[in-house]
């Protein structure tokens, strides 16, 4: 019945642009960006000596997703260099053996000077990074952008995208076609840039036209089908687009005037686009995306929610429900047809990373390390509650029926033992 749900599920919603092998994870929430994945088998349930297959020390501070490509597992992360209150940083990539768990490469691809503030929840290498299957890359905000093939040579590096960030930097890379595109959120511009895979240069810059009191945001784009054409699904302060991910091109736009500091990355499903507003007043916006053409404000809002929504966990759609974890822990399940609340469910702890459905399953991760499992219909019945011990801030890659975690200071490998046995 499980596996039933999935595919079903998946079929209603999975949008990918690019060929991906079944069992790797290539970017920030998985194929397509929705937070779904195919695998089978995974546990509900690990404690030290229970599922867990290997836990490796990961250097410096980042919060940034892992991403696993042919048995490798990429991830980034920015180690002090420094003794300063606010201490240099050198911002670095890592390769680890999924196997195993072993680091097969440490490089150092930017420095950063020392004097530079994140937010408390935050660090400066949160920007997950993505793969095309070939070749890796990773984004540091304003600090640079890079290009590497997986065995670690570095194909090419920028830091030519400028602009005052705010908090650190969030915002993770999509791939479209040959090309890289970023959300470039600041205080001073806000501006979407794509820039050539092969190269790095810059192909097209789209500036958001808008003059929001507070700039900043931290979205990572999607990329969905719609009426057959691919579009880019941009959100920022005040506003989310539907652009074209080849030229930059503006194709519509929904305001929402006093959003702020958008982390959440949209998602999408039947034929509708949820986008979470961001600070101080989240709201969730359900925007029918077919026919949208330039302001679409007062037309293309199917509905709305404002309460418990947001601010940072991304939302997860599962059949034709809507699922959202809200800062403070409240749970949401609502019609993602026509908005209305199924039920909520108080999960206890506050939340970070966004919610992820496998093998007929949600989990659900909060900042103090602990995984609820839930099953998803139409009331809330848990299935599992484990904690790693360590905070937790980044979200789950599913891969080879295992979870890889990242924690404060530890990469895991979670897996049921007995699909390790059979291994």
């Amino acid at each position: 019945m499980r596996s039933l749900v999935t595919l079903l599920c998946l079929a209603a919603t999975l949008v990918s642009t690019r060929s991906a092998f079944a069992e790797d994870w290539l970017e920030f929430r998985g194929p397509g960006g929705l937070g779904h994945s195919l695998a089978s088998g995974l546990p509900t349930k690990w404690s030290e000596g229970e599922n867990v297959v290997w836990k490796e020390p990961i250097p410096g501070k980042g919060w940034s997703s892992p991403v696993i490509v042919g048995g490798k597992v990429f991830l980034t992360t920015a180690v002090p260099t420094g003794e300063d209150e606010l201490p240099a940083q050198s911002l670095r990539a890592l390769s680890l053996d999924a196997k195993t768990g072993k680091i097969d490469w440490d490089i150092e691809l930017f420095q950063m000077a020392a004097g530079r503030r994140v937010h408390g929840k935050n660090s400066h290498a949160s920007s997950s990074p993505i793969c095309d299957g070939k070749r890796i890359y990773v984004h540091f905000g304003t600090d640079g952008t890079a290009c590497l093939e997986r065995d670690g040579t570095v194909v090419w590096k920028t830091n030519e995208l400028k602009y005052a960030p705010v908090h650190g930097n969030g915002g993770s890379p999509v791939l479209f076609e040959d090309l890289l595109i970023l959300n470039c959120d600041g205080a001073d511009t806000q501006f979407a840039v794509a820039l050539e895979c092969p190269t790095g240069k810059i192909r097209w810059k789209r500036d958001r036209g808008l003059e929001p009191d507070r700039g900043f945001s931290f979205c990572t784009p999607l990329l969905v089908k719609v009426d057959g054409e691919t579009q880019l699904i941009s959100s920022g302060s005040d506003a989310v687009f539907g652009l074209s991910p080849t030229t930059g091109e503006e194709i519509w736009r929904v305001r929402y005037k006093g959003g702020y500091s958008v982390v959440p990355r949209p998602v999408f499903g039947h034929d509708m686009v949820y986008v979470c507003t961001g600070f101080n007043t989240p709201v969730l916006l359900a925007i029918r995306v077919p026919g949208a053409k330039g302001d679409v404000t007062e037309t293309h809002v199917a509905w709305k929610l404002t309460k418990k929504v947001p601010l940072d966990p991304s939302p997860l759609v599962v059949g034709d429900d809507l699922y959202l974890v809200s800062d403070d822990g409240i749970l949401t399940c609502c019609d993602a047809k026509s908005g209305d609340v199924r039920w909520t469910q108080r999960l206890g702890g506050a939340y970070w990373a966004s919610p992820t459905f496998a093998d007929g399953r949600i989990y659900i991760q909060s900042e103090q390390g602990e995984t609820i499992v839930i099953e998803p219909g139409a009331e809330y019945r848990e299935i599992a509650r484990s904690n790693v011990g360590e905070q937790t801030f980044a979200s789950y890659a599913i891969a080879d029926k295992a979870i890889f975690l990242r924690s404060e200071k530890l990469l895991w490998r979670l897996q049921s033992m007995k699909t390790t046995a059979a291994q």
